[in-house]
């Protein structure tokens, strides 16, 4: 699975909710989180993993965060290379963490079986801010944090969504993308 996001969304915190989970029902989960490097010093923060306490102690459970290293599409130069190697390791899902969303941030969808799209349900002119290259290429979109007084929102955004995603030309004859 492939997801991508703005910052904030709370994919880190999704993506370790759902490995728990997974791992619970006995499946080796591996989680590939891809940072951004810095164009001035070249380095990354790989932080993701701090964030993702509880599945980094987990057995069935491998975390590994990677720099871009001034590759553009969210991913790194060796993520295809990397899902292969989990898959060959016996992890039955593997988790890719994109750097995040724009118009272009969406090479992992060729990469997944499942390209998500995580949305927070608040945050001013959503359709404008997350461009069409990347909900084109969305499997599913899923509005997180709709709880308390994020409900309304979240139900405003999520119609949005799926509004917009009846405008858009299909990929797939036998899927067609949720909301």
């Amino acid at each position: 699975l492939g997801l991508s996001g703005p910052p904030g969304a709370g994919k880190s915190t999704f993506i370790e909710c759902f490995g728990k989970m997974l791992t619970e029902r006995k499946y080796k989960v591996s989680v590939l989180a891809v940072d951004p490097s810095s164009s001035t010093s070249g380095g990354s923060l790989l932080g993701d993993k701090t964030r993702m306490t509880e599945l980094s102690r987990d057995m069935n459970a491998y975390i590994r965060p990677s720099p871009t290293r001034g590759t553009l599409g969210g991913v790194t130069r060796t993520t295809n290379e990397a899902i292969l190697l989990c898959e060959g390791g016996g992890y039955n899902v593997v988790l890719v963490e994109t750097v995040g969303v724009g118009q272009s941030e969406f090479a992992v969808a060729d990469m997944v079986d499942m390209f998500i799209l995580l949305l927070p349900p608040a945050g001013g002119d959503e359709l404008q801010g997350i461009k069409r290259g990347i909900i084109e290429m969305a499997d599913l979109v899923a509005v997180n944090k709709a709880d308390g007084d994020l409900i309304v929102p979240a139900r405003r955004i999520q119609a949005e969504y799926v509004s917009a995603m009846k405008l858009l030309r299909k990929r797939s004859k036998v899927w067609r993308p949720k909301v």
